[in-house]
Parts: C-alpha cells; sequence; structure tokens
C-alpha cells in the first residue's frame, strides 16, 4: 500500500458533551454545514459517495472508477481504516447528465455519505457541488476538471482544463504547428476545454472552430469546413465516441496531419472507434498512467486480481481521491465538513501514485501533470508520446 503519512501534526477534535448531544439529536437529518455528514454518525463505517456514469456512452468509465475505489477502500481498511473505523463504498449511476446526477447526488445524502469521491463528466458534476457542500459532504473529484468546478469548495485529483489546454498548446507550438481547427461536442468539458485553449494560444495561429452533435454519425459537414481552413494540426476536445467516428471521417476525407485529443477520448476504445490506420499520428493530453509510473506495475496487479480486467482512465484518480479523503478524515478525526475540508486544504506533498500533491488555494491540484500520450500501446491504449520538459 503506497504511504499516507502527513507532513501536517494530527489533529484531535475534542467534542464536548453538548455538541455530542446535538450530534445524536442530528442524526439522520443529512448532516449541513459544519455537520458531521452522512447523518451525523460517529461510529459504525465512513461511507464514501461515488457518482459515476454506470449506464449510457460513458458507462465503461463507471467500472473504472469504482474498482479503483474499491482497491483504495480495501488497502486502507486492512490498515485500520480512518481511525478504526471501515470505510464503505456507495455507488450512484449519474448517467452522465446533469438531471440524472442531481437526483443521484440526492440519493447518495439520503444514504448517509460522509464524503464523495465521484465526478466524471463535469455537467454532470456541477450541478451536485451545492447539494453535498449544503449537506455538508466534502468532496474529491477523480477525473471532471472543467474550470467551471473550480473555487466551489470541492478538491480536484485530476488537473483542471486550464492546465490541460495549457499542455495542448505547448505541444503543438513545440511540433510547429502553423494552422489550428478546434473542435468540440458541445458538452461543458468540451467547450470549456477548447475556450481554453483558444484562450492561452499565444502566436498559436487558430484559424477555425467547429462544433458538432455527438449524437450524429456523419460529420461532413464540419470536416469539410474544417478543411477549408487547410489545417495542419487539429484539436478534438470531447469525448472517444464521436471523436472516434471523427478520426475516421478526416481519414477518409483526405486529411493525415496531426490530431490532438483531449483526456476524454484518451480510451482504447478511440482506436477500436477510428480504426488502426486512422488512429495513426493523432495523440492525446492527459495526467500520466501507472504503466507510466514507477511502481505502476504492482499498483496494475492489483488492480486486475480485485476487477478481474485491466484498469482504465481514471481508475487511478478515483484510487488517488479515496487516499486523499481518508488521510483527510484522519487528519480531522472524524467526518466533520468543516475539520475535513480544513484539513484538505493543508494538504502539502501529499505522496500518491502519480506524484506528490498539493491543493492549490481554490481547491485544484497544483501542477496538473498533463502529458502528451499516443494510441501506440496494446490494442490502442494510450502510453506516453511526450512528457513536455
Amino acid at each position: 500500500m503506497f504511504s499516507r503519512s502527513s507532513s501536517h501534526k494530527r489533529r484531535a477534535l475534542s467534542l464536548s458533551a453538548v455538541a455530542a448531544s446535538a450530534a445524536l439529536i442530528l442524526a439522520g437529518c443529512g448532516g449541513g454545514l459544519g455537520g458531521e455528514g452522512g447523518g451525523n454518525s460517529a461510529d459504525g463505517p465512513v461511507k464514501f459517495g461515488m457518482l459515476a456514469p454506470f449506464s449510457g456512452s460513458e458507462a465503461a468509465f463507471g467500472d473504472y472508477m469504482k474498482f479503483g475505489a474499491q482497491l483504495a477502500i480495501n488497502e486502507i481498511n486492512a490498515d485500520g481504516g480512518i481511525n478504526g473505523r471501515d470505510i464503505e463504498l456507495v455507488t450512484e449511476d449519474d448517467g452522465c447528465d446533469a438531471t440524472q446526477a442531481t437526483a443521484a447526488a440526492q440519493k447518495l445524502v439520503s444514504a448517509g455519505v460522509h464524503g464523495s469521491v465521484g465526478g466524471y463528466c463535469s455537467g454532470a458534476t456541477q450541478p451536485t457541488l451545492p447539494i453535498f457542500k449544503d449537506a455538508g459532504i466534502a468532496m474529491v473529484i477523480p477525473a471532471a476538471n472543467s474550470t467551471q468546478l473550480v473555487g466551489k469548495g470541492a478538491f480536484m485529483i485530476n488537473g483542471t482544463g486550464t492546465q490541460q489546454a495549457g499542455a495542448a498548446v505547448a505541444y503543438a507550438a513545440k511540433i510547429g504547428a502553423q494552422a489550428i481547427v478546434l473542435i468540440d461536442d458541445n458538452t461543458d468539458y468540451s467547450v470549456d476545454l477548447a475556450n481554453q485553449v483558444e484562450e492561452q494560444k499565444g502566436d498559436l495561429n487558430i484559424v477555425g472552430r467547429e462544433s458538432v452533435n455527438p449524437q450524429e454519425k456523419d460529420f461532413s459537414a464540419n470536416i469539410t469546413s474544417a478543411l477549408n481552413k487547410n489545417p495542419d494540426f487539429i484539436i478534438w476536445t470531447g469525448y472517444y465516441q464521436a471523436g472516434g467516428l471523427l478520426i475516421n471521417q478526416f481519414r477518409q476525407a483526405g486529411y493525415d496531419g496531426e490530431i490532438l485529443v483531449g483526456d476524454g477520448s484518451v480510451d482504447a476504445q478511440l482506436a477500436a472507434i477510428a480504426g488502426d490506420s486512422a488512429i495513426q499520428n493523432v495523440v492525446g493530453t492527459f495526467t500520466r498512467t501507472p504503466d507510466m509510473l514507477e511502481g505502476g506495475e504492482q499498483w496494475v496487479a492489483d488492480y486486475k486480481e480485485l476487477a478481474g480486467s485491466d484498469p482504465g482512465p481514471y481508475s487511478m484518480q478515483t484510487y488517488e481521491a479515496v487516499q486523499v479523503l481518508a488521510h483527510a478524515m484522519t487528519e480531522a478525526g472524524g467526518t466533520e465538513y468543516d475539520a475535513v475540508i480544513e484539513a484538505l486544504k493543508e494538504i502539502d506533498g501529499f505522496p500518491l501514485l502519480s506524484g506528490d500533491l498539493t491543493f492549490a488555494e481554490d481547491g485544484s491540484r497544483e501542477g496538473g501533470g498533463f502529458v502528451i500520450v499516443a494510441p501506440t500501446g496494446e490494442g490502442g491504449t494510450f502510453v506516453l508520446h511526450d512528457d513536455l520538459s
């Protein structure tokens, strides 16, 4: 198990008899700011809620995240849990849909969760922020990274869209791209990432921008419009289902230049949809994956033993979200919201597989950690292509 030692002094919470009585009275009432969360229970398992897509086009990511979280929970529980209390994972399906996510978040509140370690689609995660905050439930978000989530009281394991856009711009400048076309899929995450690229472009020449409907299968109108700008570099900021089709159709239309995809398309399914020949000359922005890291091989083996399959994108980030929240609750001496939030703010250089973690004042991860990956691994998996050093 990776070390969860802290550079900060352990704090013990002293609860007066009056406070203890109040906690008993409020048990089951859903918490509230400053409350214990999860019905205010101070004994029994600590419940970690996780919203993720277990249905719909992004359903594969739900299991990737669930097993990553469970692996961390198993390790922490074997090491004594949180101040002697085991962690229990409670999942709900948000379907990457804002309305469904809102209802699912309310279910987790009703289930008495003490903290949240979910959040894949930014558009589905955003409306859950006030729900969890009002219920006194601290949020550590493993995957969703739109700038719209920053500064709203949650803490982010993944780098932000701003940081990811910076990596995309740096790579485009490094290879000498002369004419760039940006293409988004109209989702919050995708539009935000494209906007951030435009804001950070510097001397880069963005000659066009397109928005596609990801529910469609034929993107010929967008492709024709993009190719009329004579691009030598295309940046796709949407998810892999539409991205695979788009890449295939660009190749069929005669474009053989480089295509960079955002982290929502960094999945082996991108190659499966686009086709072996079409996926050539494609790269992506992503935080480092276990195969790129020292000690990652053992982590992958442990994950496969639990899940019966290989980890996927955000398995490791969700594993780390659990580690971070458990550490904060241990430091806080319980699940009381204000104490946990303070402990999260105080994290400075917390050791994780992906590197030491420090949160910025706005809850984002300092540094971001984005690199350039390419789908040149077995079965179209993405592996390190350029560390941008």
